[in-house]
């Protein structure tokens, strides 16, 4: 944490103005004054130089720059979401556990899709394979293939990312549906 006002103990500092302009190097009193008269703190922003740099600033909008910036880089982390099937699953299933994947997508997450095989069913890998493309050609642009389809043990898996352009082009025209169907509520209403 950087050393403000009457905490800095040096004997000279050099100093850069609230324009960003040098103001040459002075006892930290005077600068202390400079800041003062502007209405703003005295910082020192780079301790280790001879002399030590001090800069006019508002330390409190400083301070609160420097937490934003931190955390912008904490954003959305994506997770891994999993969604598993089966060679048979039946259409209607499908459909609803890929709704699942689109919110998962849409919310910037990968998602891992698994088909699981039981008994005989080992016996025909093709139908779960078919399965799997079946969904990412169901996803389409939404999502592209991480790790494509490939057997471990009983389960045959791959990893779809979204899409980061079809997905801002989704979220957008699903701004635009909810709109419309807001606008149109109230003619119904009047219409009764």
């Amino acid at each position: 944490m950087p050393r403000i006002n009457e905490l800095i103990r040096e004997v000279e500092v050099r100093v850069i103005g609230s324009d960003g302009s040098q103001l040459g190097v002075m006892s930290p009193e005077v600068a202390l004054e400079r800041a003062v008269e502007e209405g703003l703190d005295l910082v020192e922003v780079a301790p280790t130089s001879r002399p030590p740099v001090c800069r006019i600033m508002d330390y409190g909008r400083y301070k609160y720059e420097q937490k934003k910036k931190s955390g912008k880089g904490r954003g959305h982390a994506a997770s891994l979401k999993e969604i598993k099937l089966r060679p048979r699953t039946d259409d209607h299933d499908l459909e609803f556990k890929l709704k699942n994947a689109r919110r998962f997508l849409m919310d910037g997450d990968k998602v891992k899709v698994t088909v699981m095989y039981r008994g005989r069913e080992m016996v025909h890998r093709e139908i779960g394979r078919r399965q799997l493309d079946r969904v990412r050609d169901i996803l389409g642009t939404l999502a592209t293939v991480e790790n494509p389809p490939r057997m471990e043990g009983r389960f045959l898996s791959m990893i779809l990312v979204p899409n980061r352009e079809a997905v801002i082009e989704a979220q957008k025209a699903a701004a635009r549906a909810a709109a419309e169907t807001k606008a149109a509520e109230p003619s119904a209403a009047e219409g009764e």
